[in-house]
């Protein structure tokens, strides 16, 4: 395959203009809001104990090691921070730029295998990807990782189909180590040896002719293996020289239990195999909507050998069946399959889009999801609908939530007009400018609307403001963004430690100085210990109750940190 020429002066102004379409529609409500549960607010806390301690390799939540996840993406969100000044632009940058750097990657693959417009094709179609979009406008390590493993998938097959191109396969193999460190999943991306090793045995079109040369394959493996070291070679040091026990129960979690143990042997979010048939369905509207079109094309180009085509969709078939395998699974895990489902679909978009049953079909879904989101909308503005009326009060919204429901049918609206605007003949155009306006609206009205419910920085303010500006504060029980967004240097007793004895070590801290310090705590461990009528209500957030309580309000029996393990607990230790 010959080498594509540069970009002309309109294709790149082309270019340009896309990835600033794609920065306001995914960067809109940065700088908004806080973290929100669930994993934001712990990969934040993390990295804001990163930046303060100057400890980046090993992440921490509160005063326990946090061992669930490499430090690399908490990392990145200190780094932000260092740059920014500023936890909530520095949280979401990240994953900004990570969705950035994915879709440059999936329109210059486009481009090298095709042409500048199958590229722009590419990246647009990712980009109207709902759970793209979702997770990149998301502090979580999925965009991330999405980032690398493409990255890896990008030198892979410039090597693989427009090679030979040794620093490109190479850069693809250190990229997956990246991937390593950053979720552990990143070595799935060598999978596109399996498709590319039998398109080459059988003589597939468009695969790169190459001399075999043994220490440059074997060149791959030492990339990947540079990458992971440089994360393991400083941790391995560190737990060296610091053998104590939690140093080294940490090693031995991120490199076995986070990793092998939880694909072999889920412990969470058990989910049947066919799970990411629904996630496709759902998360993956409206590119699915093209395969009707793309399918039949996919059909014929692997009937003429196509190895552009064969290369990705096999890999994308490979990754998804890896994870149905496992019985715990979430939508994220297949994210990033995404930019090479829409690297195969983009050749044959430009043809699809102008077809009437495509029109018909984003026309219909315009219509439909704007007159469900505007009807609910409505429907709770009503006050009839019982589930709008419990969920505006525990969010604690003024006015029975109506600048919730006013967002709703805002939403609906904007989707509707795009239908009657663009209408049938460029049904195409108003799906994009629908699902854009959609997180436009979202990032710059619900951000700041839900922010202080979903992150617990009203509540957190509101504690603030009953004990005053001079008390101590203690927390029992409690969640990262409790810890993230309180308004003082708080006292916390570990996480993962049982909630009665966290509650034993904060009372016999209250004790110290009962006149001055305040315990906030979940509802659910205040009993047997802690007489509500002597303490007090703080608020609902993120479904949970709080309260505040001092000395005065601990039992008799309880006084000295004598806190009574549940009988749960009990009975599981006699068992």
């Amino acid at each position: 395959m010959s080498v594509p020429s540069m970009p002309s002066s309109p294709a790149r102004r082309e270019l340009w203009l896309f990835l600033l379409f794609a920065l306001v529609v995914i960067g809109a409500g940065i700088g908004l809001r806080d973290p929100w549960p669930a994993d934001e607010p712990r990969f934040a806390l993390s990295a804001q104990q990163m930046a303060e301690s100057g400890d980046w390799l090993i992440p921490h939540r509160g005063h326990e090691i946090y061992a669930d996840k490499p430090p690399a993406f908490m990392a990145m969100q200190a780094a932000a921070y260092e740059v920014t000044r500023n936890w909530r632009i520095a949280f979401l940058l990240p994953s900004l730029l990570a969705a950035l750097g994915t879709l440059w990657l999936v329109y210059d693959l486009g481009r090298r295998l095709w042409d500048h417009r199958t590229g722009l094709y590419a990246g647009v179609a990712l980009l109207c990807v709902f759970q793209f979009v979702y997770q990149a406008k998301r502090a979580q390590i999925d965009p991330m990782v999405t980032f690398f493993i493409t990255l890896a998938n990008y030198g892979l097959l410039r090597h693989f189909l427009t090679g030979p191109d040794w620093r490109m396969y190479w850069l693809g193999c250190f990229a997956a180590g990246l991937g390593v460190i950053t979720k552990g999943v990143g070595v799935l991306a060598l999978l596109m040896f399996v498709p590319y090793i039998f398109a080459r045995s059988t003589h597939w079109n468009f695969v790169a002719a190459m001399k075999d040369s043994a220490w440059r394959w074997s060149g791959g493996f030492a990339a990947l293996l540079a990458a992971i070291a440089l994360w393991l070679a400083p941790l391995a040091l560190a737990v060296s020289l610091h053998p104590a026990s939690e140093y080294q129960a940490y090693l031995h979690d991120i490199l076995f239990k986070q990793t092998a143990a939880r694909y072999t042997d889920s412990w969470d979010h058990q989910q049947p195999p066919w799970y990411y048939l629904g996630v496709i369905l759902s998360g993956w509207m409206p590119l699915w909507l093209t395969w009707f079109g793309t399918v039949p094309a996919w059909a014929r180009a692997l009937k003429a050998r196509d190895a552009r085509i064969l290369l990705p969709l096999a890999w994308s078939l490979f990754v998804i069946a890896f994870f149905s395998i496992p019985s715990g699974k979430r939508d994220m895990y297949i994210m990033p399959v995404l930019p090479m489902v829409a690297l195969a679909c983009a050749p044959y978009l430009s043809a699809i889009v102008e077809r009437r049953w495509f029109r018909v079909l984003a026309l219909v879904l315009l219509v439909a999801l704007g007159t469900v989101l505007a009807g609910a909308g409505l429907h709770a503005w009503s006050g009839h609908w019982k589930f709008a009326n419990d969920l505006a009060k525990q969010r604690g919204f003024d006015g029975g939530g109506a600048a919730l429901w006013s967002l709703l049918i805002a939403l609906g609206a904007w989707l509707l007009a795009c239908a009657a605007w663009f209408r049938f003949a460029r049904a195409a155009h108003g799906l994009v400018a629908g699902f854009a306006g959609l997180w436009l609206l979202w990032g710059l009205w619900a951000s700041p609307l839900l922010n202080d419910s979903s992150s617990a920085r009203g509540l957190m303010q509101q504690a603030g403001a009953m004990i005053g500006p001079d008390a101590e504060l203690a927390l029992v029980a409690w969640k990262e963004q409790n810890l993230l967004v309180a308004d003082r240097k708080v006292a916390e007793f570990g996480f993962v430690k049982p909630a009665h004895a966290q509650l034993g070590e904060a009372i016999r801290w209250q004790e110290a100085k009962p006149d001055a310090r305040w315990i906030f705590i979940l509802a659910d461990a205040m009993a047997p210990c802690i007489d509500p009528a002597k303490s007090r209500y703080v608020g609902h957030a993120n479904r949970r109750e709080w309260w505040l309580f001092r000395s005065d309000a601990v039992a008799e029996a309880c006084r000295g940190g004598n806190v009574p393990a549940p009988r749960k607990e009990v009975d599981a230790e006699a068992e």
